[in-house]
């Protein structure tokens, strides 16, 4: 089901988890993220009512998503704090084009790919961690990640024909692997 041009090594579940405060952290600031894009949708494009439920449920799921990592971070006795991003959203919305509806066609597809790329990463953290409470719940999120990638892919259909939907998605997906080839490795969900 996920429209990804590459797949991340399984390894860097494990290089990522020898620095779990950072990427709990990172996954908190995702979240917020995640939920802020979906309203920031709904403000910016009023007159496409085929987004308001949609994303304003996304969004709610988002924020509690959110609640849910900052109980994380709380039960491992970690604060939650700015952290630096890292480069990738905003590498990645360099491929959006200016012109309407292009424009919003271009930015639903980015989130349908971050969502992706989130949810493939989230099962690798997810298996690597096995068993344990923090993996279940990965587990948890990375079906929930899947679901809002399809949601951004449906949205987009509503805008274009499947097959231009397609084709641009391959576009960004292309985009998105060739940022992840060049970014520094860091202890964050999408580097």
């Amino acid at each position: 089901m996920l429209k990804l041009a590459s797949a991340t090594d399984p390894a860097w579940a494990d290089r990522v988890l020898r620095e779990l405060p950072e990427v709990l952290l990172d996954h908190a600031h995702c979240e917020k993220k995640a939920a802020g894009v979906a309203i920031r949708l709904i403000f910016q494009y009023p007159d496409h009512a085929f987004l308001m439920g949609p994303l304003a449920g996304l969004a709610r799921e988002e924020l509690a998503h959110f609640e849910e990592v900052l109980a994380w971070l709380e039960r491992k006795g970690l604060e939650f704090r700015r952290q630096r991003p890292s480069a990738y959203a905003g590498q990645l919305r360099k491929i959006v084009r200016d012109k309407e509806p292009l424009r919003l066609l271009d930015l639903l597809l980015c989130c349908a790919v971050i969502e992706a790329r989130s949810c493939e990463r989230l099962g690798l953290l997810a298996a690597a961690l096995g068993d344990e409470p923090l993996g279940r719940f990965y587990e948890g999120l990375r079906k929930a990640e899947a679901r809002h990638h399809g949601l951004y892919v449906d949205l987009a259909c509503q805008l274009a024909a499947r097959d231009e939907v397609a084709d641009r998605l391959q576009e960004i997906t292309h985009h998105e692997a060739a940022i992840l080839a060049d970014a520094r490795p860091l202890p964050r969900l999408h580097s």
